[in-house]
C-alpha cells in the first residue's frame, strides 16, 4: 500500500470526513531539501468535515499531525493541510 493510501485511510478513519484528497506531490520537489528517491515524502491533504466546526484553524492542524504521528516522524517530509467545515468549503466554490 502507498503512503498516500495509508494517510488516506487514516484520516478517513478519523474524521469521516465529506471530503478527503491526498496528493502525493513528491514529483514537484525533486531536488528541494526532503526529497528522496523514490518519493513519497511530500503530500497535500484536503479534509471536510463537520467535526471541525468550532475548532480553531491551529487546532485542527494539531489533530491531523496526532493522527498521523507516525508517518510525519518517518518518510513524510512536508504535509500541506486543508482542512474545512461544510459551510467552509461551500463558501469557496
Amino acid at each position: 500500500m502507498s503512503l498516500a493510501e495509508t494517510i488516506r485511510l487514516k484520516l478517513d478513519a478519523a474524521f469521516s470526513p465529506l471530503q478527503l484528497s491526498v496528493s502525493d506531490d513528491s514529483h514537484l520537489h525533486v531536488g528541494h531539501a526532503g526529497a528522496r528517491e523514490g518519493g513519497e515524502t511530500h503530500f497535500r491533504a484536503v479534509i471536510v468535515a463537520s467535526g471541525f466546526q468550532g475548532i480553531s484553524r491551529v487546532e485542527r492542524h494539531r489533530l491531523v499531525n496526532e493522527v498521523l504521528e507516525g508517518e510525519l516522524k518517518g518518510r513524510v517530509h512536508a504535509l500541506s493541510l486543508t482542512l474545512l467545515t461544510p459551510e467552509e468549503a461551500a463558501r469557496r466554490m
